[in-house]
């Protein structure tokens, strides 16, 4: 039997080299720089690193931050044990035992919260069930059920959206020849917003701050047309987003792009895109092809990445005193951008992507089942 015990000891036994395979090396390496190991198997893969490269219980303890006791006992359980020796013992003592109805009433009503409430919590349901919130929490984990998160959706109804899919995925994949492929968009209600007090900056240790609280010094929109066969970003900016503005950015797209190409146009079906003004101008000017994304499905045109960008980069984090300054900042991020523009390129594939709007629809269809067998739960 290991004699644990004789390591913590000051006349503990001297230490014995830590010798591993090229396998046991490639997996600890492995598992150091998987980002799903958990972070304690991280720290005693690499108290195994270091003591197979021949450096004793203090070095690594310096190295490490820790105990050169603690250190002595993962090299000692690598010693013993090989890889598996990263795991804990098992504990002693007897496993808890758990009354199948309370695990099934935590399980099955979890999705039923309770009046006046929009989902349970640890606690909630640990006093519903009379388990101890731990218990609840075990057991939510052990089933993958996570009611504290939501996700946002939205599946298009568009009686022609396989259509309209196929459209501008052929765009992207298969680009016309002699042409220009714009994604088009505007990023309305661009706010300038003030933060009240300055934050600290990032530095080691601790993460940037900004306040809570902001001044607001107004809006502004921002036109985009994203060539998505360089990545280049046609912008104009404007106080509004009615069809007069947009009616403005299609004769600076006009003017700019060379009359000998054609302009194929990825929209969204916003009113502004489709008003008779808009329509008349573009039934006098035949090379402006419209391409129509389908309702609820704006995550087709790939403009709205690059205004996620904008905002994670620029609008969001910053603090503007006025509008001309939200301003001066976004330009000096088209101009940046410009000189090394970035193209997003599509790379999905479009059956796959429609076999996952069919299984989304048919999962709105019927009833969710949320009753899982649990005979074999651990408890």
């Amino acid at each position: 039997m290991i004699d644990y015990y004789a390591m913590l000891c000051p006349m503990a036994r001297p230490k014995l080299n830590l010798v591993l395979s090229g396998e046991q090396r490639s997996e600890l390496n492995r598992l150091v720089k998987a980002p799903s190991t958990p972070q304690k198997i991280v720290w005693r893969a690499r108290i195994a690193l270091l003591a197979a490269e021949g450096k004793d219980n203090d070095e690594i303890a310096a190295e490490l931050d820790t105990s050169r006791v603690t250190v002595g006992l993962w090299r000692q359980r690598v010693l013993d044990l090989g890889l598996a020796g990263l795991e804990e013992v098992p504990r002693p003592g007897r496993p808890v035992q758990v009354d199948n109805a309370r695990v099934r009433k935590v399980l099955t009503e979890v999705v039923q919260p309770p009046k006046g409430r929009a989902r349970w919590s640890c606690r909630s349901m640990a006093r519903h069930s009379g388990l101890s919130p731990s218990t609840v929490q075990r057991l939510w984990a052990a089933n993958d059920l996570k009611p504290h998160r939501t996700r946002t959706f939205k599946l298009s109804n568009d009686s022609q959206l396989e259509a309209k899919f196929w459209d501008i995925i052929g765009l992207y994949l298969d680009p016309p020849a002699r042409a220009v492929v714009l994604c088009c968009d505007e990023k309305s209600q661009c706010q300038a917003l003030e933060r009240t007090q300055p934050g600290l900056p990032l530095g080691q240790g601790h993460i940037a701050t900004r306040t809570h609280d902001y001044y607001r010094h107004g809006t502004v929109t921002l036109f985009a047309a994203l060539n998505y066969l360089n990545g280049k970003i046609l912008a104009e900016r404007a106080p509004r987003h009615r069809h007069q503005e947009w009616l403005k950015f299609l004769r600076k797209i006009d003017a700019e792009v060379s009359a000998e190409l054609e302009v194929h146009l990825i929209l969204d079906n916003y009113a502004t895109h489709k008003h008779p003004r808009v329509l008349g101008w573009l039934a006098k000017r035949p090379r402006f092809k419209l391409h129509f994304t389908p309702t609820s499905a704006s995550w087709l045109n790939l403009v709205e990445r690059f205004f996620r960008d904008l905002s994670q980069d620029v609008v969001l984090p910053g603090s503007f005193s006025s509008v001309p300054d939200l301003v001066t900042a976004i330009w000096s991020y088209l101009e940046e951008r410009t000189l090394k523009p970035k193209r997003y390129e599509w790379r999905a594939e479009g059956r796959v992507v429609l076999e996952k709007l069919r299984r989304a629809r048919q999962a709105l269809a019927q009833p969710f089942n949320v009753n899982k067998d649990i005979s074999e739960t651990e408890h």
